[in-house]
């Protein structure tokens, strides 16, 4: 697919959900997740089948909504989650060492991320993201020409998305071709954005509707459908990154959507010298803070569970593994279920672990039961 029909989608996604989302500072966008799940119905069909199914797979997260899911979702073991964001800043770790291909870029990425832990750790009001991406832009222009830049990628769009329904024939044949994709959709961008919406909560300490949520991102989705976009969800290292640079409301979201198209249509000049190492600088620290640290230290491990590290450990591994955050957060739960059944202790929602209940004496024959 044409990369623009990603960045447009992800400025109408952005928008969108500013307004209807539940969730404030959580940025949503054309995501990596959704791609992976869309890819085959477009290899074999074409993209006008994904622009339906990406109106589909807005409908099923509406009526997923209306049936309570959300407050499903919110349900899943601690394990599962703590899997899904340490998995999750793995990938994003992963994902930079692609684009980290000379000795110059790596003195490029390690200055960027000098200055990213400086700027945080002073504690300045300017984000050190936007700092350390415009002295590596002048770093990089003045003394290292051959650094890969934003505008190596490929080409950027030139305009503003229109109305495009899907192109497709009106067929029950079509339905069928499109309807496990829009499933799969609805189902991985709900579990995504939801687990995302949650840990937002958790950074601001703020509480979110988190079924207004899957209300907006299936309202997303089908706006972005009927704007000929491609499908949807919260974008987690996106969402990190606003929190830590000071996003608390709406304005935050919206204006991640109105600057990409601002950034990509009118400033794309601009966009195309930017060299990439800046990108991959801000992604790295993102990555590490990401991480939940906590769970793999030596006193973190002693004072969890055995049950619910292995829960974290078997959802990791499937996340990086399948580059799917939605498949390990499900092989996580039903590890968790499997390991609930055997006795095997855990955290509740209070912090303190469960033990299992202790074996009760037999009765005495004739003594009559509680119930009695």
């Amino acid at each position: 697919m044409d990369p623009r029909i990603g960045l447009l989608s992800s400025f109408t996604f952005s928008v969108v959900i500013a307004f209807v989302g539940g969730r404030p500072a959580m940025v949503s966008a054309a995501a990596g997740s959704m791609a992976l799940v869309a890819a085959p119905l477009v290899r074999e069909h074409g993209f006008e089948y994904l622009v339906l199914a990406t109106v589909l797979g807005g409908v099923l997260q509406l009526g997923l909504a209306r049936a309570g899911l959300a407050e499903l979702l919110m349900r899943l073991p601690r394990g599962a989650t703590l899997g899904f964001v340490n998995g999750l800043a793995i990938l994003i770790f992963l994902a930079q060492m692609d684009h980290i291909v000379s000795v110059p870029v790596v003195l490029l990425v390690l200055g960027g991320v000098a200055i990213l832990v400086a700027g945080r750790a002073a504690g300045v009001r300017v984000p050190p993201s936007l700092i350390s991406t415009a002295v590596l832009t002048i770093f990089a222009v003045l003394l290292v020409a051959d650094a890969p830049t934003v505008g190596d990628e490929g080409t950027l769009p030139t305009g503003l998305p229109g109305f495009h329904a899907p192109d497709v024939p009106i067929a029950w044949a079509t339905l069928w071709a499109v309807l496990p994709t829009a499933v799969s959709l609805a189902a991985v961008g709900l579990v995504e954005s939801l687990l995302t919406a949650d840990l937002v909560d958790r950074l601001t300490k703020t509480e979110s509707p988190k079924r207004r949520e899957a209300y907006g991102q299936g309202i997303a989705n089908v706006v972005t459908g009927f704007f000929g976009g491609q499908p949807g969800c919260a974008m987690i290292g996106q969402s990190l990154l606003n929190v830590e640079s000071g996003g608390r409301g709406r304005v935050s979201t919206l204006a991640a959507g109105a600057w990409l198209l601002a950034l990509v249509v009118l400033l794309h000049p601009l966009m195309e010298i930017l060299p990439t190492a800046a990108l991959v600088a801000t992604m790295i620290v993102v990555a590490v803070t990401t991480f939940d640290w906590d769970s793999v230290t030596p006193r973190g491990l002693r004072t969890t569970p055995v049950a619910e590290t292995a829960v974290m450990l078997v959802t990791t591994v499937v996340v990086v593994a399948t580059s799917n955050l939605a498949y390990g957060v499900g092989v996580g739960a039903i590890v968790w279920l499997v390991l609930r059944r055997l006795g095997a202790p855990t955290h509740d929602d209070d912090g303190t672990a469960d033990e299992p209940p202790a074996p009760t004496a037999p009765r005495a024959a004739g003594t009559p039961l509680a119930a009695d």
